[in-house]
């Protein structure tokens, strides 16, 4: 924390700089050290997974594609037909109808898939929360920097006026003092 900083808490968001949350202070300095405070908090995040982090990403990708339904729907598919033409033919089938079997195997697969899937999703949560927290910060820079622009403008445009006042006043004076000369030489 440095003097600047300081002035601009309590300039810009008229309270003390110790009262301030992290975000704002993290705002602030960016602000007396007119720095950059965007960033991509994905590419970050991506760079940091694990492999089982990328792995659980990669499964909930596929298994809610159409490709994996596709695949999911011509495996079923087959195998209903094959045990049901095993059985009528031979009247013998490795998983007879109700297809015990295909069950236990779809009970498995979605044992596995939906904590993996969770996983993912619990991760996608957390990058959403960053990027909305980083998305806060940005704007609130933006918002602040955007106000001590109009501060300075409105101060320009103060000066600006009172030089013009000066001017004219000066131009009144110097016009008084024309007219009243021809009068004296009369």
């Amino acid at each position: 924390m440095n003097q600047r900083e300081v002035e601009i808490a309590e300039k810009l968001f008229r309270t003390k700089y110790a009262q301030l949350g992290k975000k704002e202070r993290h705002v602030v300095h960016h602000l007396a050290e007119r720095t950059h405070i965007a960033k991509n908090v994905t590419q970050e995040l991506s760079e940091k997974l694990t492999f089982g982090q990328k792995l659980a990403d990669k499964v909930a990708i596929f298994g809610g594609s159409w490709t994996f339904i596709s695949i999911f729907a011509v495996v079923l598919i087959v195998w209903i037909i094959l045990n049901s033409f095993i059985l009528i033919n031979y009247e013998k089938s490795f998983d007879p109808y109700p297809y015990i079997l295909l069950n236990l195997f779809l009970s498995m697969l979605a044992a596995i898939q939906a904590p993996i899937i969770l996983m993912s999703q619990n991760r996608q949560a957390y990058k959403d929360r960053l990027s909305a927290e980083h998305d806060y910060e940005v704007n609130l820079k933006a918002e602040l920097e955007i106000l001590t622009l109009h501060e300075k403008i409105d101060l320009l445009r103060e000066t600006q006026w009172n030089e013009l006042i000066s001017i004219q006043q000066e131009q009144l004076k110097l016009l008084s003092k024309l007219t009243k000369e021809p009068n004296s030489k009369k």
